[in-house]
């Protein structure tokens, strides 16, 4: 390779780094919290008001969905930068998904050049779900997956030097982090993993070593630490009960045979809709000589026997979210890197067929730069003109630089993906927020934390206030906003949903408003305490 392009791939990559920043911090915390988002930061929330950080509690009562190792790091973030805000919360995903990404060209490096391990960092960023969704959430997810093919890859290497103990006792530090985060899927990634691929090398009576019986004490030893202290504030009971419960009911247990069926059609199609554009890539695997050729190369056919054994569980199951899957997504785009050399090379209908999409959205987004200069709505954006011609000469530049610079052209398309995720900040989470009926919620909520700030407030019995506004309220107060099911204090407000509650005597205060459903609760003081 000459001088020159290699001048012009240090370029590209020095671009993408630089993008990175804008990319996914613009406009970070306009947007309301979802509902998961909402339950991350309110459990962090308590903890810090509580001054419990042993056991979760939503509304004061005690919360099972998750373990509390990511709302420790929620709260660290808050604690660390002084304010609790969409911003704040959302600050570590961006953290983790870079550290994710890391993470992947580090590993990818010791088996490929740097082009492919910074391509296979950067595909995960700038798949369409990561890109437009899972790094600008407030979720565990991106963290969890961070550790879970943190674990993927300790299993591979460690594997290949035969260095069990340091095999086993890494991976199962990561996999009760995992726990610690998410529960019961950590230990299915890493006993589907452990399985299938020791059995796969013929080595399973490994799985009976004194090494892996180290790994497990160790699990068992912090797993086990955390719900020893956990024992001390309250009963175990119905922990471990609600663990199994969150991670079985999305199964065909719960949704029943026919539901489990039609999913398992339509799986394969969304997943290849949610990583656009990278899945189209999934075309190289026609091929006569699929399977020789993958396993020419250990890695690969490591990465693919993680994918394949591991997706299989959410493949069976109805209600799987793509970010459930991001752990994966690394797997596979190792594997479309691996087959795009090949087919580079001998310009295969493939090739051409995916490298034609790309063209094509790259003059698509070139002219779509352009919209806010003709749509109203869009030119309320502060230089709204600037930022729309911007937006257009970089992505015409870009598009003349994917035709030209023929071998340079997936780096060229993660700078697209990065500048068009620039123009999603400016434009469309601006007007998104501005018509989002969850922006209205979100202001009512404050506004009635505000206005009741000074009043005891309660939410009365099982009222079910949804997690976003939750938040809201109690972050605004700066207190717990307690459930309370008896003894009730006629001098206190109450949070009570007139739909639920329809013979409750109250005198009405205010009220505020929930995105689902479009509801309005009231907020008000009893006329009685007989309820």
């Amino acid at each position: 390779m000459n001088t020159r392009k290699l001048t012009y791939r240090h370029w590209l990559y020095l671009a993408a780094l630089v993008l990175l920043a804008p990319a996914l911090l613009i406009n970070l915390g306009l947007m309301t919290f979802i509902d998961d988002e909402g339950i991350r930061s309110l459990v962090a929330l308590e903890m810090k008001f509580s001054g419990n950080y042993i056991t979760p509690t939503i509304h004061g009562a005690y919360y099972y969905n998750k373990p509390p190792l990511y709302n420790w790091i929620l709260l660290l973030f808050f604690e660390l930068q002084g304010q609790v805000n969409e911003f704040t919360a959302r600050i570590p995903t961006v953290l983790c998904t870079l550290g994710y990404a890391g993470t992947i060209f580090y590993f990818s490096r010791r088996h490929f050049d740097t082009k492919t391990a910074f391509l296979n960092a950067m595909f995960y960023i700038t798949c369409g779900r990561v890109l437009f969704w899972d790094s600008m959430l407030a979720l565990i997810d991106t963290c969890f997956s961070w550790v879970v093919f943190t674990s993927f890859m300790v299993i591979y290497h460690q594997f290949q030097k035969e260095n069990w103990l340091k095999l086993f006792l890494f991976s199962y530090l990561l996999a009760a982090a995992g726990f610690l985060m998410k529960g019961l899927p950590a230990v299915v990634f890493q006993g589907t993993t452990l399985l299938v691929y020791f059995a796969y090398r013929r080595r399973f009576w490994k799985l009976f070593s004194w090494q892996h019986v180290l790994g497990g004490l160790l699990f068992v030893a912090i797993v086990g630490g955390y719900y020893l202290a956990y024992d001390q504030y309250n009963s175990l009971e119905n922990v471990f009960t609600t663990l199994f419960r969150e991670s079985s009911k999305r199964t065909v247990t719960h949704y029943g045979l026919w539901e489990s069926i039609g999913h398992f059609f339509t799986f394969p199609f969304e997943m290849l809709y949610h990583f656009l554009p990278w899945s189209l890539m999934i075309l190289y695997f026609i091929r006569k000589d699929i399977v020789s050729f993958i396993r020419k190369d250990s890695f690969i056919t490591f990465n693919l026997i993680a994918f394949l054994s591991n997706i299989l569980v959410y493949w069976a199951s109805p209600e799987v979210y793509p970010r459930y899957l991001l752990m994966l997504a690394p797997l596979i785009f190792s594997a479309y890197l691996y087959l795009h050399a090949d087919h580079e090379q001998g310009r295969t209908w493939q090739y051409r067929v995916i490298t034609g999409f790309l063209l094509a959205f790259c003059i698509v987004s070139t002219l779509g730069a352009f919209a806010p200069l003709f749509f109203g709505r869009l030119q309320v954006v502060p230089y709204a003109v600037a930022k729309s011609l911007g937006l257009g000469l970089a992505m015409g530049g870009l598009t003349y630089l994917y035709w030209r610079l023929r071998e340079e052209r997936l780096l060229v398309m993660i700078l697209v993906l990065l500048v068009f995720r620039i123009g999603f900040n400016w434009f469309v989470l601006p007007d998104r927020n501005a018509h989002d009926f969850g922006d209205e919620c979100r202001q009512s909520t404050i506004q009635a934390a505000r206005q009741f700030k000074k009043e005891k407030l309660f939410v009365y019995k099982d009222t079910e206030v949804q997690t976003t506004n939750s938040f809201y309220l109690t972050n605004e107060r700066g207190a717990i906003v307690p459930r309370q099911f008896n003894d009730f204090d006629t001098t206190a407000l109450y949070i009570i949903s007139p739909g639920s509650y329809p013979d409750v005597e109250y005198e009405k205060w205010g009220d505020f408003r929930l995105r689902h459903d479009t509801l309005t609760y009231d907020i008000g003081k009893l006329k009685s305490t007989k309820e």
